[in-house]
């Protein structure tokens, strides 16, 4: 017997069993199924669909529901009741009848249907779910047309908050139990539990150190704090879980639905966008097995209120003699800006910086427009913290990888061992953290992490934690060999992999040292940036040293190769990175500043940054709202938001992520349309009229024959206890997911969800400071409340961007910097 290509696991002419799978008969035809699998999931691949609640293809069976009977018979005898499907495996000789052939198990079915309607709230009318509910839909088709139950309906106080973000109505809870399993198996943050017993069963907050109130049937205790609440929403079947945003916004027929990315990390997680009235009222997580699997992170989810806030930019603005920006039609705002780039670049230059947020065809209308229209190689894509060393890593290790040719997120799941350094995935890569959870527990996966202290990250991952002080990774991971042996080990046997962020590049060696353990082991490593538009537009060439395609803008057969595409002669020497761009603007070494969505905040120096904006002669600005840039521009450029616009980001594994306009007749502009007129009005064609033609305009260019070598810094001489004397701690700092992010903004109910903003300390190091702690430089000071960690001693841990705790804009400090603690205010 073989397995028909159109029907997977039916039977044709070949009477023979492959091994490791099994024959049985489901609804009187032959199946061969591999050993192990769900009869559920057989079932669904003849084409028959049993009718189930609890049951999830990502989720551990439970047979909870029971509303998957089917009629079993084992060795030619029957089962002496109906099976869950859900939870029985396929068996040789097994003979399954589904409710299309048994009457036993239809009637099982309907039986089951009834009781869960017993109890069950008649609001469809109102309820968030209707019109998209398993319930409806299987009540329907397998419930019976009519009721028996005649008393008082179960009822509950009603909606019960979850969390901000989840409300919760009891009474329409089938208990599925869904939501309790996704929470401690998929997320590990088993905080929705299954309360009490009997009619009284429910769900709700897991009790921790207080106990239910059955007075008032609300649950007190630990809150549902975590970053994929949203998908207990989607993935209950009834409208027992709704969401506070969307909750009473629309019906689901009044939706449209289109395809679309997400917008707000590199993994590239497919979405579904729901939008009424040109306006988007919801996002759902989308089907790709490949990358988010069915997941997406609440960041993914809910931060989508950007694009509607009352500061957006809707028309450009130019500066009047009077130094106030006041609107003007986008002719005379681009010839304001055409002569004031065109006499930048005649007189000290002009630079171009841009910020994570862009598309692949963004960012190639960026770095095309540098070369072209104002001559220079001064661009960086950047907007953070960076240093040559990483983009000499990035040229080298990165770019040109493929899902083919590098890892992916089946090859973490597959890993035998997983090294995290400078990468704290839940923040930074939410359902890359998905994956090693899962790799983890599935798989059982050894997954280790270089940090600071037992984050999240490393407990819900089984993880094992290498301590360091911030700012000598490097010396550890040199270090590993000699101290680490079982790692070392593990790190040269097959399927291993290391997983490196972005913050890196704020470790002087720490590319080198990783560089020298990917050459010793032979482990595969990947670069996993915070930011959608990274990895895209190191590809498309925004950066000082390197053209499209990852060419070396010094070597000069790599540059002929570009030169020959575009038409043009193109500059010879490498240009300034970011830092180098505001250092000389600062100082009126360089005239103009084309600026895409960059925050000043976010730089290393935020000083520095505002210092280059207030001195730079000429500075336009493509923004989607005011900024910190905007203060300072003497043209804004209004550009379009994800939803308003077509084309691709290339995530983290190197996977174009392409999607299309989701509002359309919105009249905003991508980045590309607009630096084409601009070029235009300096006499110059980029060919990147929409992103269409840019990604043709970048699809010509022939493949890169010249890959840049890296230069290995060589060992780490600094010893960075150095910089602990007097009496200062080092400092250890990244961004949390849900923070003060401006893609966020507008999304009260997602804030809410967002961790406690604290100061975490050793015990130690946390003597004699009392409650709350004082960091400080010269430049100002940050005081939290102390949370005792596992951290090094002399070393305290602040959240980059949180409330009461924005770390470069107040301290001007980075990750491994020297600051000062005293005792807060009690």
């Amino acid at each position: 017997m073989t397995i028909a290509p159109d029907k997977p696991g039916t039977s044709t002419e070949d009477t023979s069993v492959p091994e490791g799978h099994v024959k049985l008969v489901i609804d009187g035809e032959e199946v061969i199924a591999p050993k192990g699998e769900l009869l559920i999931r057989t079932a669904e691949r003849l084409g028959t669909v049993i009718p189930r609640f609890c049951d999830h293809p990502l989720l551990d069976p439970a047979g909870a529901c029971r509303q998957c009977l089917v009629e079993v018979e084992m060795g030619g005898r029957p089962m002496p009741k109906p099976q869950a499907s859900c939870t029985m495996t396929v068996a040789d000789g097994m003979v399954v009848k589904t409710q299309l052939t048994s009457a036993v198990a239809d009637k099982a079915q309907q039986g089951v249907m009834e009781l869960l309607l017993i109890n069950h709230p008649l609001d469809c009318p109102i309820c968030d779910k209707g019109g998209e509910c398993p319930l409806q839909n299987q009540a329907l088709a397998h419930g019976r047309a009519d009721s028996r139950f005649v008393d008082t309906k179960r009822t509950f106080p009603k909606p019960l908050p979850i969390s901000s973000q989840v409300l919760l109505d009891r009474e329409r809870c089938v208990l599925c139990q869904r939501c309790t399993r996704f929470s401690r198996e998929i997320a590990g943050d088993p905080f929705i539990e299954l309360l009490e017993r009997g009619a009284h069963q429910q769900i709700g907050t897991a009790e921790t150190a207080d106990v239910l109130d059955l007075a008032s049937r609300t649950t007190s205790g630990q809150p549902f704090q975590s970053y994929f609440s949203g998908n207990v929403i989607q993935i209950c079947p009834v409208g027992a879980l709704t969401s506070a945003a969307y909750r009473f916004r629309s019906r689901p027929f009044d939706l449209v639905s289109s395809p679309s990315v997400c917008e707000h990390c590199s993994s590239g997680c497919a979405e579904r966008t729901d939008f009424r009235r040109g306006k988007v009222m919801r996002k759902l997580a989308g089907d790709d097995p490949e990358v988010n699997e069915e997941w997406l992170c609440d960041k993914g989810r809910f931060a989508f209120r950007y694009s509607t806030a009352d500061d957006r930019i809707r028309r450009p603005l130019v500066r009047n003699a009077d130094g106030v920006l006041e609107e003007a039609s986008w002719t005379d705002a681009l010839r304001a800006a055409a002569a004031g780039l065109a006499e930048a670049r005649a007189g000290k230059g002009a630079a171009v910086l841009t910020g994570g947020r862009l598309t692949v065809e963004d960012a190639y209308a960026y770095s095309k427009f540098a070369r072209i229209a104002l001559g220079t190689n001064d661009i960086d894509f950047r907007a953070r913290p960076h240093s040559a060393e990483e983009l000499g890593f990035l040229a080298s290790h990165v770019v040109g990888t493929t899902p083919e040719s590098g890892v992916t997120f089946r090859e973490i799941e597959r890993a035998r061992t997983v090294l995290c350094v400078a990468f704290e995935p839940e923040d930074e890569a939410p359902i890359v953290f998905l994956r090693l959870r899962k790799a983890a527990r599935k798989n059982r996966t050894r997954v280790v992490h270089l940090g600071q202290w037992t984050t999240s990250s490393v407990r819900k991952t089984f993880g094992e934690l290498l301590a360091c002080a911030p700012g000598s990774e490097a010396a550890a991971i040199d270090g590993i060999a000699q101290h680490a042996q079982d790692v070392d080990q593990a790190l040269a046997s097959e399927g291993a992999v290391i997983l490196v962020g972005e913050r890196a590049a704020e470790v002087p060696g720490l590319f080198s040292a990783l560089h020298r353990l990917v050459e010793r082991t032979g482990a595969r490593l990947a670069w996993i940036p915070r930011r959608a538009g990274e990895r895209g537009a190191l590809a498309a060439g925004a950066a000082p040293t390197l053209l499209p395609g990852g060419r070396p803008v010094t070597d000069d057969s790599a540059r002929a190769e570009v030169e020959k595409a575009w038409g043009v002669t193109l500059p010879a020497t490498a240009g300034r990175d970011t830092t180098a761009i505001l250092k000389a603007a600062s100082g009126n070494d360089l005239d103009g500043l084309l600026v895409g969505g960059v925050d000043p905040d976010d730089l290393p120096d935020p000083d520095l940054a505002r210092r280059a904006l207030e001195n730079a002669k000429f500075v336009v600005s493509l923004e989607l709202r005011h900024s910190g840039v905007t203060e300072h521009a003497d043209v804004v450029l209004p550009i379009a938001p994800a939803v308003e616009k077509a084309g691709s980001y290339l995530n983290w594994e190197g996977r174009r992520r392409e999607f299309a306009v989701t509002l359309e007749g919105t009249g905003a502009l991508p980045d590309c349309r607009v630096l084409d007129t601009l070029a235009v009005e300096m006499d110059a064609d980029l060919f990147t009229q929409t992103p269409a033609a840019s990604a043709a305009d970048l699809a010509k260019l022939p493949q890169s024959s010249v890959k840049a070598p890296f230069t290995d810094s060589g060992s780490l001489k600094e010893a960075f206890t150095d910089r602990q004397g007097n009496g200062k701690v080092l400092l250890a700092t990244w961004r949390q997911l849900i923070d003060n992010g401006s893609l966020q903004d507008g999304e009260p109910h997602l804030k809410g969800t967002q961790r406690e903003v604290v100061a975490k300390l050793s015990a130690k190091t946390a003597e004699g400071l009392g409650g709350s702690v004082k960091v400080s430089t010269e430049r100002g000071s940050i005081t939290l409340p102390i949370e005792v960690a596992d951290l090094p001693d002399g070393v305290v841990w602040l959240p980059g961007n949180s409330d009461g705790s924005a770390v470069r804009a107040s301290l001007g400090a980075g990750h491994g910097s020297a600051v000062n603690l005293t005792g807060g205010e009690k």
